[in-house]
């Protein structure tokens, strides 16, 4: 058997949206054992002109929303960013997870040459699967998660590179 786009693009993409729920949770502990209100690590940002943490995550969420969609010749569903506190966090990720694993891995058959075009920042961009997958999801999904990650460890959460990667 070989290796698909389904395998290259599904499960590490529900395995970061996985760890990024368990992060999450680590996040809403450390609030409550600090008595810290969590809308200030929902709103910290790493620099004046970067997203704050939810942008970050809801950002992340459309990429493996998107990929999924686009890949499998789907209607990429439009949610609203209307989240404000961690539990609504964790629902946009455990529906963004369950949007993913709703697709089999036929349905993503040939993506690898399907031409994807989006409109980013009033620029046309136009890809393969494989272009799209590789060059725009990948790098995108993983900068929003890494960022994510990278506010909540500033902000003292305990967390560690095992906590990013799913396997702590």
């Amino acid at each position: 058997m070989s290796f698909t786009i389904h395998d290259a693009a599904v499960p590490p993409v529900l395995q970061i949206l996985n760890a990024m729920s368990a992060i999450l949770d680590k996040a809403a502990r450390h609030c409550e054992a600090r008595k810290i209100d969590p809308a200030v690590l929902l709103a910290f940002r790493l620099a004046p002109d970067m997203f704050p943490l939810t942008r970050q995550i809801q950002i992340m969420t459309d990429q493996a929303k998107g990929m999924a969609a686009r890949l499998t010749g789907s209607e990429v569903p439009s949610w609203p960013d209307s989240e404000a506190s961690i539990e609504e966090l964790k629902a946009r990720i455990a529906r963004a997870a369950a949007f993913v694993k709703g697709f089999t891995p036929a349905q993503f058959a040939g993506a690898e040459d399907r031409q994807i075009v989006l409109k980013v920042g009033g620029n046309e961009m136009t890809f393969t699967g494989r272009q799209y997958l590789v060059n725009f999801v990948f790098p995108n999904f993983y900068f929003h998660a890494t960022t994510a990650y990278d506010i909540l460890r500033h902000c003292g959460v305990e967390i560690g590179k095992r906590d990013f990667l799913g396997v702590a």
